[in-house]
């Protein structure tokens, strides 16, 4: 399975032929300027929320690509407004059997306004059940004892979790994290695009590989088969 970075918390996933985009963040992002999204391909793009660092560029993305944009009801609403309507709703606890596989909504504590102010429901984090291999991309989030119900949902191959501190969990917790949701290749996400969520990424990786995991940090357009 092939993972490609875009930058902080925006990934892509090829499964079953389909091209999967996580929270499409590029045309703001300074660390992301090697990056031209209009060649980016997308079938499915799953938004875990609304903040704009997630969300900013989904109505380009998924008005070119055509694809289909699964997030919660409330974005998904939103997003009809804006004229995106190829999507589908989903929520905190469901799961549904898309053609590449089945993604189950989890938990995630965080907060998800939308970049007008309007109201965007609950972050969700996605649990991926698939033939070429299971994940888990828990979305902007704390550290949460729901994180160790992953396990019965699927044995991961990795898990996708934000390591910036400061709006979500930092090095520490995401290792408590890999913990509970017993999987020991982590690619981190959610870092370095702002002051504030800024790391050392040798100190980062040191204190994984001595709980005996391992921590990817991709720059944006770096890939990785995982």
């Amino acid at each position: 399975m092939q993972f490609i970075s875009y930058g902080h918390s925006c990934f892509a996933i090829k499964i079953g032929g389909k091209n999967i985009v996580f929270d499409p963040f590029i045309t703001p992002n300074a660390l992301a300027g090697n990056i031209d999204i209009t060649e980016i391909e997308a079938d499915y793009i799953f938004l875990s929320h609304g903040h704009e660092d997630h969300i900013a560029d989904c109505i380009s993305l998924a008005g070119r690509t055509g694809a289909k944009v699964v997030c919660n009801f409330e974005i998904h609403l939103w997003l009809n407004n804006q004229g995106i309507t190829n999507t589908h709703p989903m929520n905190t606890g469901g799961q549904w059997n898309f053609e590449f596989g089945t993604v189950k909504c989890v938990v995630a504590q965080h907060s998800g306004g939308l970049p007008d102010g309007s109201y965007g429901g609950n972050p969700v984090g996605f649990v991926f059940t698939t033939g070429e291999g299971n994940f888990y991309y828990s979305g902007d989030t704390a550290l949460t004892l729901d994180m160790q119900l992953i396990p019965g949902y699927a044995a991961l191959r990795f898990a996708v979790l934000p390591v910036g501190d400061n709006f979500t969990m930092g090095v520490e917790d995401a290792i408590r994290a890999a913990g509970f949701v017993q999987c020991k290749e982590v690619v981190g996400v959610h870092y370095d695009t702002f002051g504030f969520i800024k790391i050392d990424h040798e100190k980062a990786k040191q204190a994984f590989a001595r709980e005996g995991l391992i921590l990817h940090l991709l720059a944006p357009g770096e890939s990785l088969n995982i």
